[in-house]
């Protein structure tokens, strides 16, 4: 069966712990070409974060602080990708409460080569181990994104302690709050008993049964916000979380008083290229099959960056007289968070649209509002990542409506799409509200006791000296 989009949170993800198809369905098998699409989906997304984002972030600061930089990034991945397999796994895509799930598949407990977990489509299957590596790229991707809001200032140490703090008490419970949910086949073979019950007793058990499996989901899951690939459980979460980080660090030495100027573009520019041809595995794998939900992903992807790049670009150019390849390096980058959480639900026009307001709105507290409030967000993860990713996140509740052309939101009891603008646009704002709030006040107090046991910042004479050698005895550069 082909259905439309799904309904809600994430749909770039599913509870690893759906169950095969019981009594009431064939057992699903795995299909091949979505298996293929994923496993290649998943390349894509940590050729986002290595080399991707390390070039990126890297060629932005100075060369004294390139490889402390890189190796921040490389550090998060092999630690995520560790713990993802210890626990993190478990604890966001098992059932438990709306907050966290548990740990019955930790250690990897019962997942196999020959274990499956389901898409969105009925009866369709991916092989639940391609599932684990696609969650873990996503998990690693995001506290790295954070480290280049404190860049040029922050111990290796205190990012060491940081990083898995983080992962563990601020993000895996936002993965499991927007992208757990019981799956199509669950809520289906619930509603069919429903329909087919003959008598009141039989009724009221099938209903209690589809209560049941509709209450098995996360948090904003059930409050209705929908987030394709990661608007909430990245991009706010790590962009409010490097915002928080930058303010209790405080700013760098010299800053505003010295020039600061990114080192290597050259570098940033092939960063930003390889993050936007790793987008594709983001955006298009989260649709989890290789299906015309994928196409539409991937068209937003091409269209929503570009018009952001442009947006940004002459923007720029009307305001300081000239464009910048700076600039439309960050615009892309730009159109990218925005539509991430709108990419399967919007239409290719709408996404034009959203990435043409993304670009001016991330422009503007990029540099006015920074300038104005002075804080020292070393690579504007705020300013990108946040701020793009509220645009995003509120405009899909709008995109999604099919009288713009948008997917509308799949009711699996049904099988048939439908919208509420105001219920759904509402659910947006609560769910960016509160992974405002949930990530902030966490990531403060996480930071609090970094800081306490190692210490938040390097000495003064090594933050003149430069990371590279004082925190990692090497040097980027050769003289």
């Amino acid at each position: 069966m082909s259905l439309k989009r799904p309904t809600s949170a994430g749909l770039i993800a599913l509870a690893a712990g759906l169950f095969a198809a019981t009594a009431a369905y064939a057992e699903p098998t795995v299909n091949k070409g979505d298996n293929a699409w994923m496993l290649t989906s998943t390349v894509l997304v940590l050729l986002m974060t290595i080399p991707g984002l390390a070039l990126f972030y890297g060629g932005l600061v100075r060369s004294k602080n390139m490889l402390s930089v890189l190796m921040q990034v490389f550090y998060t991945v092999c630690i995520v990708a560790v713990l993802y397999a210890v626990y993190g796994y478990s604890l966001a895509f098992t059932g438990g409460s709306d907050f966290i799930g548990g740990f019955s598949k930790a250690f990897m407990s019962g997942v196999t080569t020959d274990s499956k977990v389901a898409t969105f489509s009925v009866d369709t299957n991916i092989s639940e181990l391609v599932y684990f590596c696609f969650q873990l790229t996503f998990a690693a991707i995001t506290p790295a994104l954070i480290v280049g809001a404190f860049a040029e200032r922050m111990k290796f140490a205190a990012v060491a302690l940081f990083v898995p703090l983080w992962v563990t008490f601020i993000y895996l419970p936002m993965a499991h709050m927007v992208w757990y949910w019981a799956g199509p086949d669950l809520i289906q073979e619930a509603a069919k008993a429903v329909a087919a019950a003959a008598d009141g007793a039989a009724k009221t058990a099938a209903e209690a049964k589809l209560a049941e499996v509709n209450a098995d989901a996360g948090f904003l899951f059930k409050m209705g916000a929908i987030d394709f690939a990661g608007g909430t459980v990245v991009h706010i979460n790590a962009g409010i979380a490097g915002l928080v980080g930058a303010l209790i660090i405080g700013k760098r030495m010299g800053y505003g008083k010295e020039l600061m100027a990114p080192h290597s573009l050259t570098m940033s520019m092939i960063g930003a290229a390889l993050l936007w041809v790793g987008w594709f595995g983001f955006n298009a794998g989260s649709n989890l099959e290789a299906s015309g939900g994928a196409a539409l992903a991937m068209s937003n992807t091409f269209v929503a960056t570009a018009a952001a790049a442009l947006s940004w670009m002459f923007a720029e150019w009307i305001v300081k007289g000239h464009p910048s390849l700076l600039g439309v390096l960050s615009g892309a980058i730009a159109g990218l968070v925005a539509v991430t959480p709108a990419a399967g639900f919007s239409s290719i026009m709408g996404a034009i649209v959203l990435g043409l307001i993304a670009g001016v709105v991330c422009l503007i507290f990029c540099t006015a509002i920074k300038n104005a409030l002075g804080y020292d967000d070393s690579l504007d993860v705020f300013g990108v990542h946040c701020v793009g990713g509220i645009v995003g996140a509120i405009a899909t509740g709008v995109l999604v409506n099919p009288a713009l052309g948008g997917t509308g939101i799949m009711n699996y009891e049904t099988l048939q799409a439908g919208y509420d603008s105001a219920a759904q646009i509402m659910s947006q704002i609560k769910a960016v509200a509160f992974t405002l709030l949930w990530s902030g006040i966490g990531s403060a107090i996480l930071f609090k006791i970094v800081d306490v046991i190692v210490g938040l910042r390097v000495p003064a004479e090594k933050e003149r000296e430069g990371l590279d050698v004082t925190e990692h005895t090497e040097r980027a550069y050769n003289m």
